[in-house]
């Protein structure tokens, strides 16, 4: 029960909990939601695998439970998500993983009629950023998209490496991307990512430049929110960011509104760009979720999952203006210690 003059607990479920060397978005989300939120927060932690280190993060997460694989289906889903609301009295979702989200924004009906919110693209915004399609969608709004080539059988790379000639980007279906020198490790890749992530593989030209990344939070109307662009300053041998840094780039912000507007784009999203030695920013891969270094949004001045959260509860929330030009992030490591029980309790029951 809330106290006289007491704001009411705003309850916010979210995935994407693990923190391995690819980590999730979930921990970066739920520190800036936390940080950034001006009433009183519960998190509810929605995980996937009994040791994603965040369900054990008890200063982070009130209260994990599991969910169902996204290939488990929508029924599955809505089940145990009604389980988990008559329990929490959800507010809002916000789901972090590519792979989770087509079954999300098709229950966004159902979920809105229990009284939980999200704020995710549509399914045709969804559909037209995707690898698949990221190259058609560059030509219709005037981008600058690398060629590329949709393929199902290894005998195609023969075909790529001609057009686009060595080295070559191989891409999964929903992540990973291999960069290959010969045929050989075009091959390998080929075989690799579809093992891991299923048909179809992705073949894009090799773009040299610099890597950037933009993480933008659209209103769904055309209007960007907030645009906080970033340099990557250590890249894991995954190509993942470990450290980066806010830039100043008119150029990269002006890039992010145009794709915007021309998406009319809904929630949070990541661009990676890599801009070449003449200043060409080509858009490499749009990710339809916030990025894992998503706090740094908070620390340069622009909380985008605080208002993300806001815009999800109905407020009309302003266009940021400005953020904090050299903030540096550092990612790192530690070892988190907790007792078998918990590990025992997550894995019974679902729970912790």
């Amino acid at each position: 029960m809330t106290a006289p003059n007491q704001q009411p607990t705003i309850v916010v479920a979210v995935t994407g909990l693990n923190a391995i060397d690819s980590p999730g978005p979930g921990v970066a989300v739920i520190r800036a939601i936390r940080e950034g939120m001006k009433q009183p927060v519960r998190i509810i932690g929605l995980s996937y695998e009994t040791l994603e280190p965040g369900i054990y993060l008890h200063d982070v997460v009130d209260k994990t439970y599991q969910i169902p694989y996204p290939s488990a289906g929508l029924e599955a889903l809505t089940g145990r998500l009604k389980y988990i609301h008559e329990k929490e009295k959800i507010d809002v979702i916000i789901p972090n993983f590519d792979a989770e989200l087509y079954n999300f924004i098709k229950l966004g009906t159902t979920l809105r009629s229990l009284g939980i919110e999200t704020f995710l693209p549509n399914l045709e915004q969804f559909e037209a950023r995707d690898k698949i399609n990221l190259y058609a969608f560059g030509l219709k709004y005037g981008l600058s998209v690398p060629k590329d080539k949709v393929i199902y059988h290894a005998n195609e790379l023969y075909a790529c490496a001609e057009s686009f000639g060595y080295p070559l980007v191989v891409k999964g279906k929903f992540y990973d991307a291999i960069i290959a020198h010969t045929l050989e490790m075009a091959q390998k890749a080929f075989h690799k990512l579809s093992a891991k992530w299923g048909f179809p593989i992705i073949v894009q030209q090799f773009i040299h430049g610099t890597e950037i990344n933009i993480a933008v939070l659209g209103d769904g109307k055309g209007k960007a929110i907030s645009i906080i662009p970033m340099r990557k300053l250590y890249i894991t041998d995954k190509g993942k960011a470990w450290a980066g840094i806010t830039l100043e780039d008119e150029g990269l912000i002006k890039l992010a509104n145009q794709f915007v507007e021309a998406t009319h784009w809904k929630g949070g999203c990541e661009l990676e760009i890599m801009r070449t030695a003449e200043g060409t920013p080509y858009i490499m891969e749009v990710n339809p979720r916030f990025p894992a270094w998503i706090y740094l949004s908070a620390a340069a001045g622009q909380n985008q999952p605080a208002a993300l959260v806001n815009m999800a509860l109905g407020e009309n929330i302003a266009p940021y203006t400005g953020y904090e030009v050299g903030k540096i992030f550092i990612r790192y490591a530690w070892d988190h210690i907790t007792d078998v029980s918990e590990f025992q309790k997550i894995s019974a029951f679902g729970e912790l």
